[in-house]
């Protein structure tokens, strides 16, 4: 009886036990989820800031000029020329920039924004592209972020100093070589190589190919001069001889007699022209007809090849050299042009063919890529995408070379340029982008290359204007 007490004496020591810690484990589990529930107290306070921060974020997007960020909108502005003396060649670069981005924009955007281009005329008149500045830089519903063109070298000129007050970015349509100097173009943001450069490279061309006498006859101003000045430096760097210079003496609209007269009797191998394409026409046709056998050519957008279905065609094929800044349609495959014949054949099947619209791609690659580093940097203000400018390598795909504007000026400028034969019988007058084959006529000679004499020389405004 003494060893069944005990046993059950003990049974019942043993329930006690393991209700005990029943118990207490019970009574330990709410402690045990404390740190639970403070870390998600933690992680609930750290999305509310988080949350805080990008509504702040994009209340200063909503602040700044430009920006729709109730609906994700970034506004760009194109200060173009669509009916003046460069409107045939300005209205194609136009509509494939406005194409260019109907493609970003279907494709997502950038990081989920919508890129909305603002165009005015500018009629390539400098009052009227002031005019349209002041639009630009509003608050208001043509106001933009950045200028992804600006066409015209006086043109954007006028508007650098305001561009800086403003923190505005500017693409310029205009090869100056003044944008590269921070006090002329702080804000203005170059592309590919200069007018002077340019001048160099094709005039080092010409003289070891027709001979050392040169001939110049140019528009006075930052792009006619320029040009004019880069040709003399490559003349005398090479020992070149200036049989006639006609540096600022082409005044659009006024009697070209004088000029004409000048080139034709000074026995020029060779002459280098700054003007737009028509009073290019009539300075070569009215030499030609003076009895002026020797070549040409001249700075980009001063021919076009439009000008081979008249009857200076047979002239400019035997007679004309083609200086530009960039590939030409179809001559390269690189995704930058592959991506620009898909998109410009889907998207404008009807547009006539024209090489110029590797320009508008250009433009468009440099102004999203800064956008897109903004948007990496968390500001899309106006003063945001001047910063982004400042650190990217612009990626051009091929089409020119890469490119960037921080740091030095020398070292950042760009010097290579292309040539390229003009030849009548490939060219297909009437052709649309989607034209089998179509062609402007140009057979690429060389490049990119940069020649000697640019290469040596040191970086600074050739034409220095009083701006």
């Amino acid at each position: 009886m003494l060893l069944a007490f005990a046993m059950v004496a003990a049974a019942c020591g043993s329930d006690s036990d393991d209700g005990d810690t029943a118990a207490d484990t019970a009574a330990e589990e709410p402690a045990a989820e404390e740190p639970a529930a403070e870390e998600e107290a933690m992680e609930e306070e750290a999305m509310e800031e988080e949350e805080a921060m990008e509504e702040e974020a994009m209340a200063e997007f909503a602040s700044s000029p430009g920006i729709d960020a109730d609906n994700m909108v970034i506004r760009v502005g194109l200060n173009t020329d669509l009916s003046g003396a460069f409107a045939p060649l300005t209205t194609k670069i136009t509509d494939g920039h406005l194409a260019f981005w109907e493609e970003v924009n279907a494709n997502g955007g950038i990081e989920g924004w919508t890129i909305e281009p603002i165009v005015l005329d500018n009629a390539y008149d400098v009052p009227t592209h002031l005019e349209n500045y002041e639009s630009f830089r509003s608050d208001g519903a043509e106001g933009v972020a950045m200028l992804s063109t600006s066409t015209g070298s006086p043109h954007t000129a006028s508007i650098a100093g305001d561009a800086i007050d403003d923190n505005m970015a500017v693409i310029p349509l205009s090869w100056y070589s003044g944008w590269g100097d921070p006090g002329i173009g702080a804000n203005v943001f170059e592309v590919q190589t200069n007018y002077c450069v340019e001048a160099m490279n094709a005039v080092t061309y010409l003289s070891e190919t027709f001979g050392p006498k040169m001939a110049i006859a140019g528009f006075p101003g930052d792009y006619g001069e320029d040009g004019s000045l880069g040709a003399k430096y490559a003349a005398e760097q090479l020992g070149l001889e200036i049989v006639y210079d006609g540096q600022g003496q082409v005044v659009p609209g006024a009697d070209q007699t004088p000029v004409i007269t000048g080139i034709a009797e000074s026995g020029a191998d060779f002459t280098w022209l700054t003007t737009n394409p028509s009073t290019a026409a009539e300075l070569i046709g009215g030499a030609a007809q003076a009895g002026y056998t020797g070549q040409w050519s001249g700075n980009s957008p001063t021919y076009n090849p439009a000008l081979l279905a008249t009857a200076l065609g047979p002239v400019l094929d035997t007679s004309y050299v083609h200086s530009t800044y960039n590939e030409l349609w179809g001559t390269i495959d690189t995704q930058g042009m592959n991506d620009l014949i898909s998109v410009m054949q889907a998207r404008r099947p009807d547009a006539p063919f024209d090489d110029v619209y590797i320009i508008s791609w250009i433009e468009g690659l440099i102004a999203k890529q800064a956008i897109e580093q903004a948007i990496a940097n968390g500001d899309l203000s106006r003063q945001g995408i001047l910063d982004a400018f400042n650190q990217i390598t612009a990626d051009l795909q091929g089409l020119a070379p890469d490119q960037s504007w921080s740091g030095d000026p020398n070292t950042n400028v760009v010097r290579e340029s292309y040539i390229y034969d003009v030849d009548l019988a490939i060219y297909t007058p009437g052709a649309t982008v989607t034209t089998e084959d179509a062609s402007n006529g140009y057979v690429k000679i060389q490049g990119p290359f940069v020649s000697p004499t640019a290469e040596a020389w040191t970086y600074e405004p050739c034409f220095k204007a009083d701006f």
